[in-house]
């Protein structure tokens, strides 16, 4: 059964990038909340709950995160690796929202376990086509259901394929 929130934590320094994808997703999805960290350590804080992000009814557990990669205090790839490894983080897909096409970031960033790769476009009618498309595809992918704190719910496991995987 489909857990439809559309929860998007927006992670870039650029308060431009971080307005022109904001707005193109609410653009391209009205049911879209949207949600910003200016670099991967606020991103951290955000997905955490700490400090100003405490309160959930305001700062949502994000369905998904588009992250650019370079960043000062802590670039992009660190904030997927970080997700990644964190296990009730490592749910949340990861898409790469970045300027850069150079083939050894767009390797990295799927090596740090990325689930998408996308560089900015630069008209505003390509980012809202870009978000559209994206928005579909995520609103038709299943993913594990989490209360709004991000806390994975129980699910029975025992006796089922995948009952050797940690956490299930």
């Amino acid at each position: 059964m489909k857990h439809q929130r559309n929860v998007i934590l927006i992670v870039d320094d650029d308060e431009n990038d971080r307005f022109l994808l904001e707005r193109a997703l609410k653009d391209a999805g009205p049911d879209v909340t949207v949600r910003t960290a200016q670099d991967g350590i606020e991103a951290l804080a955000y997905l955490d709950g700490n400090d100003q992000f405490a309160d959930r009814k305001r700062f949502p557990f994000p369905t998904f995160i588009f992250v650019d990669l370079k960043m000062p205090r802590m670039d992009g790839f660190a904030v997927i690796q970080h997700v990644k490894k964190h296990p009730k983080w490592a749910i949340i897909p990861a898409l790469v929202f970045s300027g850069s096409s150079d083939l050894d970031d767009i390797k990295k960033a799927f090596l740090a376990g990325a689930a998408a790769y996308h560089v900015k476009p630069a008209s505003p009618e390509e980012r809202k086509k870009l978000c559209r498309l994206l928005l579909d595809y995520w609103a038709r992918s299943e993913a594990p259901q989490t209360d709004e704190y991000g806390k994975l719910l129980k699910t029975q496991s025992a006796g089922k394929l995948g009952e050797h995987i940690a956490g299930s």
